[in-house]
């Protein structure tokens, strides 16, 4: 084993890793607080599902504790049922499990709660902290083998707990690189990705998020080894991560993750800057 990858969180200061608190079931208690004051209230799912504009399985995800709610959730919910105080006070308590993160990717989901900054190169997929609801889960629904609807809906939640970053961290720098060819794939079908596309012009919006494409008519670039991904921690630190199927490498070797920082620079330079990059989004939105 090289020391460019990083087999244990021993091979990372206490405070460059956060240690995540075990699992508890704080989502079924949350689940079950909910549906007894939507039952008290005499509501079906379906029939508070429109009241809080969110959709059936939606709400029977977070009743059923396989989902994390978001704050818009709990406040409509609030209105809806009362505003009786007792959802705020329990999602309170609600504990932001690893559930759904595959082991691989768990220290690095770690390290990307802390970093001061984070950098990725895509050229497979539309990276996960960009990716609509639609758009994820129509990825799990066609994973190999299938998954269970529990493990389904665990896998969506934890992608969409995961995005919380982008808004509950505004001063840290979100930068994306992404092949143009990944926007035009039609993965789950065109309303998926009108779907994908207008939640990726949302974020946008966001001033700590940049993305820039790379168009497929660039004949070469510096990145055409993979996807990467890069971070700098709070001391100063950089690490680096490289996914392949079914693993992921942790990197901490300062010469690669040099040599990966420069190729991501450099890929900076050959890729169409923010501004057209979000005029080709939006071209190939008016498109479909």
């Amino acid at each position: 084993m090289t020391n460019s990858a990083v087999e244990n969180d021993d091979d990372l200061t206490a405070c460059e890793v956060e240690r995540e608190p075990d699992r508890s079931d704080s989502l079924r208690t949350f689940g079950a607080v909910l549906q007894a004051l939507r039952e008290h209230a005499g509501l079906s799912r379906a029939e508070f599902a429109e009241l809080v504009r969110y959709s059936k399985h939606t709400v029977e995800s977070v009743e059923l504790g396989r989902r994390m709610p978001d704050e818009s959730f709990v406040e409509r919910a609030e209105e809806v049922l009362g505003n009786t105080g007792a959802l705020r006070k329990s999602a309170r308590f609600l504990t932001r499990g690893e559930a759904g993160l595959a082991a691989w990717f768990r220290r690095w989901a770690r390290l990307e709660k802390i970093a001061v900054s984070l950098c990725t190169y895509e050229c497979r997929l539309v990276p996960g902290l960009l990716q609509s609801e639609g758009y994820a889960r129509a990825l799990f629904e066609n994973r190999i083998p299938l998954l269970t609807d529990e493990q389904l809906e665990a896998q969506v939640a934890a992608r969409l707990e995961r995005q919380r970053m982008l808004q509950e961290r505004p001063t840290v720098p979100f930068s994306f690189i992404v092949e143009e060819s990944v926007f035009r794939r039609r993965l789950g079908g065109i309303d998926v990705l009108r779907g994908q596309l207008d939640h990726v012009l949302e974020q946008l919006a966001r001033r700590n998020v940049t993305l820039q494409v790379v168009p497929m008519d660039v004949e070469f670039h510096s990145c055409m080894d993979g996807p990467v991904r890069l971070l700098e921690t709070p001391q100063s630190r950089r690490l680096a991560y490289s996914e392949g199927q079914e693993n992921g490498r942790l990197i901490a070797d300062s010469k690669e993750v040099s040599l990966l920082q420069q190729r991501y620079d450099t890929l900076r330079s050959q890729a169409l800057n923010p501004k057209d990059s979000q005029g080709l989004l939006e071209r190939l939105r008016g498109e479909l």
